[in-house]
């Protein structure tokens, strides 16, 4: 018996256009598992039956008179509750914003309906994407598949979560400081934050420059086709590349021998590591030798570049509370408004001299460290998923006596490559000692975003992730 939420997208494709299987009864099983889902996992802000059946129709009479809008169309996409779809509201994780439906597609939304996705809900999220977790004021928690007493992370925990689950196919995130990348590896799935502009956003996030928008997938072919597109143009955003969007699924099968890849297990700068994680990265290393790459173990040149981010992600964090009334950040996530606060008090002149100055100091550096190095190789997270509702990992958790007081303490990892805006991706590596999944983050040159891909799929292909089902979670 075909087990419908096992089959992948290009399976998928190949079944509707021989009519062996309808976009309908694909939608309906995935509606149906989404809904049932619910009670536990809480991966879905906006689920509309009726809407998304008759999207999924409008895909069936396409296939039915042979005339599809791509070989994806009738393929299930969930999409971040922070991304415009139109006649849907957009939360974004908070209980005090508009409730009324927006009325017009975001790019990336835009792009889905191009291409014959159809869309099967929003997908939770943290209040406005501030933290790497899953628990916000309007949803509450959205729990992790492999055991609901841990986090799915964030901040596009649902979309991971759903993923996890094969709960359609397709998952559009975003990510500030790590939002695709750590849900992706807490919840064993793949994602790529790309090179920023590949993929266009509109309203333009209050994050600037460090958000980018992007896929998470269960498999790397997957990732590999919704960021195509994702990627086509669009007028709204003026930072967005102008040039067509490529099929980044040619060339992902061409594997890793000759390239030149640097493996640092803390960057340089990470003090805290569950050894778990640090052996299955050292073991991921060792795989990509095999596959024929000459692996060095080296740091790249920079600092850490969180406090660069942080003071541009607090700038942001005061810009999009500066509308909402006291009354209304008092029903805020605490956290959130704390971010607000600093950054309205922070001087003009400090958020340019981190845009401008200290960011661009990071950029030149990495630009020049790949000039030696094709790839580099890091941990995505330091730990396994953490507990449900913690801001940061309890003492004692991963056998480190404490984890220091921001969030960001817990996630050195990830935020590096926002600033310097290069295309970084996770993959799963392997089970912690809790049997949760262990991230391999793979970053590559800002425009290489092709090269992320073929690593990452060449990695996969070589060792096959672990995978869980409904029936496997475990609390």
């Amino acid at each position: 018996m075909t087990v419908l939420s096992e089959l992948d997208a290009f399976a998928l494709g190949a079944a509707f256009r021989r009519r062996t299987l309808s976009p309908v009864d694909v939608a309906t099983d995935a509606l149906d598992r989404a809904e049932a889902s619910q009670a536990t996992i809480n991966a879905f802000v906006t689920i509309d039956r009726e809407r998304t059946l008759g999207w999924a129709r409008e895909s069936e009479a396409r296939w039915m008179r042979g005339d599809p809008l791509g070989p994806f169309d009738g393929v299930g996409v969930t999409i971040k509750d922070n991304m415009a779809v139109a006649g849907w509201p957009s939360l974004k994780g908070s209980a005090v914003t508009p409730k009324e439906p927006v009325t017009f597609d975001a790019p990336v939304t835009a792009r889905c309906r191009e291409a014959g996705l159809v869309i099967l809900g929003t997908t939770t999220m943290p209040e406005f994407g501030w933290i790497g977790l899953s628990t916000s004021p309007l949803t509450g928690h959205t729990r992790n598949p492999w055991n609901l007493e841990r986090t799915a992370g964030g901040s596009t925990s649902g979309g991971a979560a759903a993923a996890a689950l094969g709960i359609g196919r397709f998952h559009l995130g975003s990510d500030g400081l790590g939002s695709i990348r750590i849900p992706a590896a807490y919840c064993g799935v793949s994602g790529i934050k790309p090179s920023f502009g590949r993929v266009p956003a509109y309203p333009i996030s209050v994050m600037g420059e460090l958000a980018h928008l992007g896929p998470i997938a269960r498999d790397v072919r997957e990732v590999a086709a919704l960021l195509s597109i994702l990627s086509g143009p669009d007028a709204r955003d003026p930072m967005a590349w102008n040039t067509p969007a490529p099929d980044y699924t040619i060339g992902t099968a061409d594997g890793v021998r000759g390239l030149r890849i640097a493996y640092s297990p803390r960057l340089g700068f990470a003090t805290k590591v569950d050894p778990a994680v640090e052996k299955a990265v050292a073991e991921a290393a060792r795989v990509f030798e095999n596959l024929g790459a000459t692996v060095d173990q080296v740091d790249p040149p920079v600092e850490d570049p969180a406090p660069i981010a942080w003071d541009i992600w607090n700038a942001g964090a005061a810009l999009a509370l500066a509308a909402f009334t006291p009354v209304q950040r008092a029903q805020m996530d605490p956290g959130l408004v704390a971010c607000a606060q600093t950054g309205a008090a922070m001087p003009a002149t400090a958020l340019i001299e981190a845009l401008l100055y200290r960011r661009t100091q990071v950029v030149v550096a990495m630009a020049a460290f790949h000039e030696r190095y094709d790839l580099l190789l890091s941990p995505t997270m330091p730990t396994g998923a953490i507990p449900l509702g913690a801001d940061l990992p309890p003492p004692g958790f991963a056998g480190q006596d404490a984890w220091g007081p921001l969030w960001t303490d817990w996630c050195p990892f990830t935020p590096p490559f926002n600033v310097t805006q290069q295309p970084a991706g996770t993959v799963p590596c392997g089970l912690d000692a809790d049997g949760l999944p262990v991230g391999l983050q793979i970053v590559g040159p800002k425009r290489r975003d092709d090269l992320v891909l073929r690593a990452m799929r060449a990695f996969e292909a070589a060792r096959p992730p672990a995978r869980v089902h409904m029936s496997h979670s475990r609390s």
